[in-house]
């Protein structure tokens, strides 16, 4: 399965997730510390109506700075009712833009990773499928943004559930989905990870 497609099946199963969160969860909190759900879901979709001079002014706008550039489209997203960034994810199943950079890599890795930024703390796990998981662990190493390079370097990631590993050095082990959002930095998960590394991972998500 191509990339876009994966990031088409993982963006239906978030509008699939957030049609059943009642009004009162759209205002909890996610992982994100600074993003309740409807802001998690307005950065998700913010980018995509957006062409190539709307693009450069977010980016102006923002300062280059990603996580600045970020907050820029949430506060021009989130104020929208749930029903309305819905309907906008909907119509963008899709991704389009920036998102579908890559082949569609920003918008699997991104909407994976948002997406249980919000399940973890409402407390509706799933299991990610896992060619997608694969496929995201490995994007993910090499996403700038991200930083997972970064909190990776040095140690071996092994996916005990997916059979897959990379790196060298001390080993960290865990579920595919534990080591994704370790190394996306999501201070949580890296409790769910064991080995060697793991303390080395932790203190690099402390900073």
């Amino acid at each position: 399965m191509t990339m876009m497609a994966m990031a088409r099946e993982e963006r239906a199963d978030f509008l699939a997730l957030l049609t059943t969160l009642p009004p009162e969860q759209w205002d909890a909190p996610t992982l994100c510390s600074r993003w309740r759900v409807r802001d998690v879901v307005a950065h998700v979709v913010s980018y995509e109506e957006l062409g190539k001079r709307g693009l450069a002014a977010r980016f102006v706008k923002g300062r280059f700075i990603p996580d600045r550039v970020n907050d820029v489209g949430v506060s021009e997203y989130n104020t929208r009712s749930p029903a309305e960034l819905l309907e906008l994810l909907g119509d963008h199943l899709e991704p389009r833009g920036l998102t579908a950079g890559f082949g569609g890599m920003i918008a699997l890795v991104d909407g994976l990773i948002h997406q249980q930024d919000i399940r973890r703390p409402l407390g509706l796990p799933r299991d990610v499928p896992a060619e997608r998981l694969r496929r995201a662990l490995k994007a993910a190493l090499v996403a700038p943004p991200i930083r997972a390079f970064w909190r990776a370097r040095g140690l071996r990631l092994v996916a005990t559930d997916l059979g897959w590993s990379t790196g060298s050095g001390p080993e960290v082990r865990g579920p595919g989905e534990s080591l994704l959002m370790a190394i996306a930095g999501r201070r949580v998960a890296v409790d769910e990870l064991t080995g060697p590394g793991q303390v080395t991972l932790a203190a690099r998500i402390a900073r």
